[in-house]
């Protein structure tokens, strides 16, 4: 697949603002799912790779019911972060919940759907967020 980088340096002021500003939600978040368990927990820089978003944060979830409550978690997070929830996909599944809260898409996993769609490997070309 060809992909079309764009150089963060092109970006402006208000554009670095916006990128920092989802790097935060998407590291809290990150931190939010290790608090609630989950493991192999990834924050993926998609910035001027993916058209639709900023950073991918991919986690794995425990069981079905743990994936719901931390996705619940993270948009309550979000929300009193001023973001709102785009979209949210498979919440009632028990392989893979997508949260899209437009700079941040939140990728929830089973262990088995996560090695199986394997977007670590993907978007490998992405830089990885460190998560302090």
């Amino acid at each position: 697949m060809w992909r079309c980088a764009i150089a963060k340096s092109t970006f402006n002021a208000e554009q670095r603002q916006r990128l920092e500003a989802g790097r935060k939600l998407a590291t809290a978040a990150a931190n939010l799912a290790a608090q609630t368990l989950c493991s192999n927990i990834v924050v993926l820089d998609v910035a001027g790779i993916s058209p639709v978003t900023d950073y991918f944060l991919i986690a794995t979830g425990t069981s079905p019911r743990q994936m719901r409550t931390v996705s619940d978690e993270i948009e309550e997070m979000a929300r009193k972060q001023g973001y709102s929830t785009l979209s949210r996909s498979g919440y009632e599944g028990e392989s893979w919940i997508l949260l899209d809260l437009v700079d941040v898409v939140v990728h929830i996993f089973s262990a088995d759907a996560r090695q199986y769609y394997d977007l670590d490997n993907l978007w490998a070309d992405a830089r990885r967020v460190e998560c302090k």
